[in-house]
This record gives C-alpha cells, structure tokens and sequence, in this order.
C-alpha cells in the first residue's frame, strides 16, 4: 500500500528514543527480511538484528522487499548466536504462538508494548525475538526471555509470516508510544537491570557449581532442569547489583567444607 512521503519526519525521531530491539533468528529468505524492515520502519523501529541468517548478506532481495527502509537495512548487525544479540539487553520478549511449557509471563502485543514502555523508562535494553519462517524459535531461544508475546489468532490457524508478526509486535508499540502518558517509575540511579550477558555468566557459574556437586548429574534431564532454573532468574528481573551478590554467594558456597550425611 502506498502513501510514503519522504519529506515527513521520521517517526523513529519523533517518538521516545530507544524502542524495542528487532531480533530474527536464522531468518531464511532475504525477502522476509526485507518485509520485516518495512513493517520496521512503519512503526518507526530501526534497531534490526539478525543471527545466522541462512542467505547471504547483504542481501539484494531484502533492499528490494524492504520499499525502502534502508534506514533499517543499512545498519543491520550481525550475530552468530542468539546469546550474543541479545547480551546488552535487559529485557527480552520471544514472539512465539506456543509456550513449550515453560512458566514464562505471557503478554499480548499490547501489553507487551506497555511492558516495553515501562523497561524503556528505566533505560533498559528491550529485545523481541522472532524465529526462522520454518520452525519458529528453539527452547534454548525461548529460555533467554523474561516473557512470551503471543498474538490471539483463530486457534485453528495462527501461522504468521516473519513481517506480519513484527508488524503486530511494532505497530502496538507505536500506537504506545503515541498515546500514553510518559511511564515516571525511575530505578535507582546505584543500580540498573542486569543486561543478558551478566546473567549468563551467572547462569554459566551456577550451573558449573551444580554440576560439581552432582545436581544435574542425570544427563537426560538437565537441558530441561537447567531452562527451568534460568526461567526462575528471568523472571525476577534482578539489578546488576543483584546478580554480583548472588555470584558472591555461589562463590561461597562452593567453598565450604560439605558436611557428610550422618547413618543412623
């Protein structure tokens, strides 16, 4: 549909600074790619990611879908791993029309986008994660959000192309940012939201200790045991400060003298 006018401001300079992070997951074609920018831009989102696209980039095919975002095309960034895009953010969303069974938080666009909005406030780094056309985002993918944005469709057919679900995602952010009320909760200036990649080094120090103490010993069971303990941290939304002292603790504890079980 047509109706771009190129000598109108850009709505990713008129609205709030910062806005949601566009993150897909070895997207498969270039033209998705390009659609995603596209829907991108017409919500005034410029921030795109991708990690392990399967087509070569730059990508011809993804300038010529795009219309002419090139103010997304062109500063796209690339990733070899889901972990590495996401590492400066704070907060992340996993757009997905299933749950895996995971106890994450579930939000609609829109109140994902109110969600955005308050983490934004607080100058914390937003991600939203959109999986490859065939298959969607992995259980390892899904893990690293703190909630889940699924869209309510006809629960007999929810199947949505890469651009048509950042356009739902983008455009109820759009339309948050051009009605709401400025959100005036401020964290406190001694600390901020551990980011992604303080967490996983937590996670990483945690888990190491656990093994060594035989916890995770069943091999069959800890993928799944050690996605549900990273879901119980994700959902805290701890402060950077936060994770230091849980580290420390660890850190402790691994140093104390194990206490043998007494035989009755």
């Amino acid at each position: 549909m047509a109706g771009t006018d190129s000598r109108k401001k850009s709505a990713a300079t008129t609205l709030q600074e910062g806005g949601p992070v566009i993150i897909l997951v070895e997207p498969q074609m270039g033209e998705n790619i390009g659609m995603a920018a596209r829907a991108m831009l017409n919500c005034g989102l410029v921030d795109l990611r991708l990690v392990r696209p399967r087509d070569s980039w730059p990508n011809r095919h993804a300038v010529s879908a795009s219309a002419g975002a090139t103010q997304v095309i062109d500063q796209v960034k690339l990733y070899e791993t889901t972990n590495e895009a996401v590492a400066d953010c704070g907060v992340v969303y996993a757009s997905t029309a299933r749950s895996r069974d995971m106890t994450n938080d579930i939000f609609t666009p829109r109140a994902a986008a109110a969600d955005m909005s308050k983490q934004i406030s607080n100058n914390i780094n937003v991600g939203v994660l959109f999986g490859k056309e065939s298959k969607g985002l992995t259980n390892d993918d899904i893990a690293l959000a703190n909630a889940i944005i699924h869209v309510p469709l006809n629960p007999s057919f929810t199947s949505l192309n890469i651009a048509q679900a950042v356009f739902t995602v983008a455009y109820e952010w759009f339309q948050m940012m051009s009605e709401a009320e400025p959100y005036t909760f401020v964290m406190p200036k001694e600390t901020r939201l551990a980011n992604k990649q303080e967490l996983g080094g937590l996670f990483e120090h945690l888990e190491s200790e656990l093994d060594a103490c035989g916890f995770l010993r069943v091999t069959e069971k800890r993928p799944i045991m050690v996605r549900n303990i990273r879901n119980i941290f994700q959902r805290a939304h701890m402060t950077e400060q936060e994770v230091r002292t849980l580290r420390g603790v660890i850190k402790g504890l691994s140093k104390m003298p194990r206490k043998k079980t007494l035989k009755k």
